[in-house]
């Protein structure tokens, strides 16, 4: 069935056919800090923060003027609330943007990653310069919580959707592995490298991989437990991000800086580089659409935000004229 329908894309393609489904499934967030070159004196309306696409074509700015929000994720009860995490804390946003609340004090500021427990959705967690911060009550009220953890900078956070209180965080000195709610933590992952980013798979949760500030990505297939380094990919490049196809298991990508977009449609085994159109190799995110079988989205430094429906064999300019795409996060909907 995956081979039919790989095969129907690229016919498709070939014959200059747009792929995509007809209602999709998801809208499109992204996370940007725009940075258009201007003159002083200029008027110049540059609106940073968070954007939705649920048009699959026109971003539309939500909530106010931030110059930098890393990501977001939303209430899994209905989907009708965002929390988005920035230079000052927690924001949380109603979907529509229209209201919008700190949630975070002036000791909790500047976090990198943030995760809500499907199985317990008021609990939330962040990953915070000094340490894992955790929430039992919708983001009202936040206590750190880093037992077991040497060196508490953590740049990102994965909660396993097969298990309430299974977390998984990236430091500055490995993963580590919490089977309790964040109470106490274990290393699963050594390395003197910031985890830039962990992923699960949305085929088999067992499935997860972890990218590095240069100490390359990694592949674990029994739920975080054990990691094993991907070997083609060289250690040499900053890695920002990772990502799943979900609608292909075996296809994956990477980006980074100075390697650009990595694709793997062999579940991980070998990797190519996707680059060609691109302006450049210094690419801070990449992503998957979810509902458009081979479309990627890539972020390079300093450039558009670029789109690719043959899974980056080609690119073409899409948003904005010079931006950073910190995050592209797909929302279902409800």
């Amino acid at each position: 069935m995956i081979f039919m329908r790989r095969l129907l894309v690229t016919l498709f393609l070939l014959a200059g056919i747009p792929v995509f489904a007809a209602q999709p499934k998801h809208d499109l967030y992204l996370c940007v800090s725009q940075s258009k070159p201007f003159v002083i004196g200029m008027k110049v309306q540059q609106l940073n923060g968070i954007y939705r696409i649920d048009d699959q074509e026109t971003p539309v700015h939500v909530g106010f003027n931030h110059p930098r929000q890393d990501t977001l994720t939303v209430d899994p009860r209905g989907a009708r609330t965002i929390f988005s995490v920035g230079l000052n804390g927690v924001l949380r946003y109603s979907i529509d943007g229209k209201s919008c609340r700190i949630m975070t004090s002036w000791d909790m500021t500047e976090p990198k990653d943030i995760a809500i427990d499907p199985h317990a959705p008021d609990t939330l967690y962040i990953g915070l310069p000094d340490g894992i911060g955790v929430s039992h009550d919708g983001g009202q009220t936040w206590k750190r919580s880093n037992k077991g953890i040497t060196r508490s900078y953590t740049q990102s956070i994965l909660v396993d959707r097969t298990r309430q209180g299974r977390v998984l965080a990236g430091t500055e000195l490995g993963i580590y592995l919490s089977e309790d709610g964040a109470k106490t933590w274990r290393r699963v992952f050594e390395t003197s490298h910031t985890v830039n980013d962990i992923k699960q798979s949305p085929h088999d949760p067992r499935v997860m991989l972890a990218v590095t500030q240069s100490d390359g990505a990694v592949l674990s297939r029994d739920g975080g437990a054990t990691w094993k380094a991907i070997s083609q990919i060289d250690k040499k490049h900053t890695l920002h991000n990772g990502d799943f196809d979900a609608t292909d298991p075996k296809r994956l990508a990477v980006s980074g800086w100075g390697c650009g977009v990595l694709v793997s449609e062999d579940g991980g085994a070998t990797w190519v580089s996707r680059n060609d159109g691109l302006p450049n190799r210094e690419v801070w995110r990449v992503a998957i659409d979810p509902d458009r079988p081979g479309r990627l989205y890539a972020s390079p430094h300093q450039n558009a935000v670029f789109s690719s429906d043959d899974f980056g064999r080609t690119w073409k300019k899409q948003w904005f004229e010079a931006a950073t795409v910190w995050d592209f996060v797909f929302v279902p909907r409800q």
